[in-house]
C-alpha cells in the first residue's frame, strides 16, 4: 500500500524556521573560520572547532526542524534517538574534516575540491542517516537520481561555504553567503525528501517504536540551538569577527587597536630599535644669548659728597 507523504504539515514555518536555522548555523562557521585564518593571533584549532561545530549543528537543526512537518498520512511517524544524534555527530566529524583542511591547506584547486567533497558526502550523510531513524510501520524507497541530486547539491554547496570562508572579506558579505548556504542546503533537504515513497506494511495504527516527533525533536533540538546562541554570542563580543580584518588591527602581543586610531602621533614619541641598539642622544637646548653690558649704576664705585 502506498502511504501519502506530506512534507508541509505545518505550512511554510517549518520550512522558514529550517532555513533560518541553516543560515545562522552558516554564517557563525564562516565567521570562525575566517577568524582562524585571517588574524595572526587566534587560536587556530579552537576557532575551526567552534566553526565546524557550528556549521554542523545548523545543518543537523535545519534537517530536524523541516522533519517536523513531515508525515504520512496512515501511519504515525516515531524516531529512534541512537541514529538522530549519530547523523549529529556525523555532521559535525565531517564538516571538521573540510574546514579543517582548508584552514591547514590553504585555498588551492584541489585543495577546496576534497574538502569540499568531504563535507558535501558529510551533510548528505547526515541526512540520509537521520532518514533510517525514522520508524513507522512502511518502508522507505528512494528515487535513486533524486538522492544523486541532493548529493551533488550537498558537495557544492559544501564547496562554495568552504571557498566563501577563505575568500569572502567582512561581515555582511558574510552574512550573504551564509543566506545562500541557507538556500543551497535546504534545498539539499527537500530534494532529498522529494525523492521519497513510503509503502505501508500492515495496519498502521501504532508505533513502529522510537519516541514521537514532538517527544523526541524538541528536546534534541533544544541542545544545538542553545550551542549556536552561545556561539553568536561569542562572535558578537569578537570586534575582529564583527567589523573584519579591514577595520581592526592585531598589534603583537597587544590588544585589537582601530586603524584609525594606530596612525595618531603619540607623545612622548617611542622609538622602535633593535634589542641592544643604542637609545638616541636627546637634543641640547639652544644656547642662550650673553646678557648686554650695562653701565655704570648710580652709586658704584666711591661716594661723592653729594651721595646719600
Amino acid at each position: 500500500m502506498q502511504g501519502t507523504v506530506d512534507g508541509f504539515n505545518y505550512g511554510i514555518v517549518t520550512p522558514v524556521a529550517a532555513y533560518l536555522m541553516a543560515v545562522l548555523g552558516g554564517a557563525l562557521g564562516l565567521r570562525c573560520t575566517t577568524r582562524s585564518l585571517r588574524t595572526e593571533q587566534s587560536w587556530k584549532p579552537g576557532w575551526l572547532a567552534l566553526g565546524a561545530t557550528s556549521i554542523g549543528s545548523g545543518i543537523w537543526t535545519m534537517h530536524f526542524i523541516a522533519m517536523i512537518g513531515f508525515q504520512v498520512e496512515e501511519a504515525p511517524v516515531s524516531y529512534d534517538v541512537p541514529t538522530t544524534v549519530l547523523s549529529l555527530a556525523v555532521a559535525i566529524v565531517m564538516v571538521g574534516v573540510g574546514v579543517f583542511i582548508v584552514g591547514y591547506r590553504g585555498a588551492t584547486r584541489a585543495t577546496l575540491t576534497t574538502a569540499g567533497t568531504i563535507t558535501g558526502l558529510g551533510v548528505a550523510a547526515m541526512h540520509y542517516i537521520g532518514m533510517a531513524g525514522m520508524r513507522l510501520h512502511g518502508r522507505l524507497d528512494y528515487e535513486t537520481t533524486t538522492v544523486v541530486l541532493s548529493v551533488v547539491i550537498a558537495v557544492v554547496a559544501a564547496t562554495a561555504a568552504l571557498w566563501a570562508a577563505v575568500s569572502i572579506h567582512g561581515f555582511l558579505p558574510s552574512l550573504g553567503a551564509g543566506l545562500v548556504m541557507g538556500v543551497a542546503v535546504t534545498g539539499m533537504h527537500y530534494t532529498g525528501m522529494a525523492a521519497i515513497s513510503v509503502h505501508l506494511q500492515g495496519a498502521g495504527g501504532g508505533s513502529a517504536g522510537g519516541g514521537s516527533a514532538t517527544s523526541i525533536m524538541f528536546p534534541m533540538l533544544l541542545g544545538p540551538v542553545v550551542f549556536l546562541v552561545l556561539a553568536g554570542v561569542v562572535v558578537m563580543f569578537d570586534p575582529i569577527l564583527v567589523l573584519g580584518e579591514g577595520e581592526w588591527s592585531q598589534p603583537a602581543g597587544g590588544k585589537p587597536v582601530r586603524k584609525d586610531t594606530a596612525s595618531r602621533p603619540v607623545w612622548p614619541p617611542v622609538y622602535d630599535e633593535a634589542p641592544g641598539a643604542r637609545a638616541p642622544e636627546p637634543t641640547p637646548p639652544p644656547a642662550q644669548a650673553p646678557a648686554p653690558a650695562q653701565g655704570p649704576r648710580r652709586g658704584d664705585g666711591p661716594r661723592g659728597p653729594y651721595d646719600w
